[in-house]
């Protein structure tokens, strides 16, 4: 069952978004961008207050790089419409369970460590080259209560 509602288009718009930021994470990876896209939008706090679809949290402004590159505008394919479904439907993986952001530090060859904290919020796990970061409970309680 949905955690938040997704019509087909909203599906792979999100399968889309997956691809292009995390590809070459591998399938847990693209399961974690959409970990943290979902909880986006189930948290209604912090820089993300106000977000309900799939498509306002992939358009808000300045949320994802992969909108500035051309993978994203591709056509899904069936192994990420599945991954986003999968997170559509809850599922939820460490270190993005209750993350609101990921980035990659350094390069694209030669990634960088992660810092303690990004947005002011504490280091939760590193998957790969992403680091990904989750509220504390004072900034966002709501994240720890959506399941």
């Amino acid at each position: 069952m949905a955690v938040v509602k997704a019509r087909k288009q909203d599906i792979d718009m999100l399968a889309r978004l997956l691809r292009a930021e995390a590809e070459t994470e591998g399938e847990k990876g693209m399961l974690l961008v959409g970990n943290v896209g979902i909880n986006r939008i189930r948290a209604n706090c912090s820089d993300f207050k106000g977000l309900r679809t799939i498509p306002q949290m992939i358009n808000q402004p300045h949320a994802f790089e992969a909108l500035q590159h051309g993978m994203y505008y591709q056509n899904a394919r069936e192994r990420e419409r599945r991954l986003a479904q999968r997170t559509v439907n809850g599922e939820r993986n460490w270190p993005g369970k209750f993350s609101l952001w990921y980035f990659r530090p350094g390069t694209f060859e030669n990634p960088g460590p992660c810092p303690p904290t990004w947005y002011n919020q504490p280091f939760a796990g590193r998957w790969k080259k992403h680091c990904f970061y989750e509220p504390t409970a004072e900034e966002c309680e709501n994240v720890y209560n959506t399941f």
